[in-house]
């Protein structure tokens, strides 16, 4: 859902990166939702896509599912 949201945005993973001040490489782990980000990480993605709360439950579902 994240890739979606940026490509819908037209940034970069390397933009994101450096926008939430995080390694490019933990950033293409959150884009393939390979990883939880961190809560500030989180917080900076709901301001910058708008997400729903609807869609953060989603993606956190989501996430704790592949990773369990």
């Amino acid at each position: 859902m994240i890739k979606e949201k940026r490509k819908k945005y037209g940034y970069t993973q390397e933009q994101m990166a450096n926008k939430l001040n995080i390694s490019l490489r933990q950033y293409v782990r959150i884009d393939n939702e390979e990883d939880l980000p961190r809560r500030d990480v989180l917080n900076q993605l709901i301001n910058i896509f708008r997400l729903s709360d609807n869609e953060i439950g989603k993606y956190i579902r989501s996430i704790t599912q592949k990773i369990a």
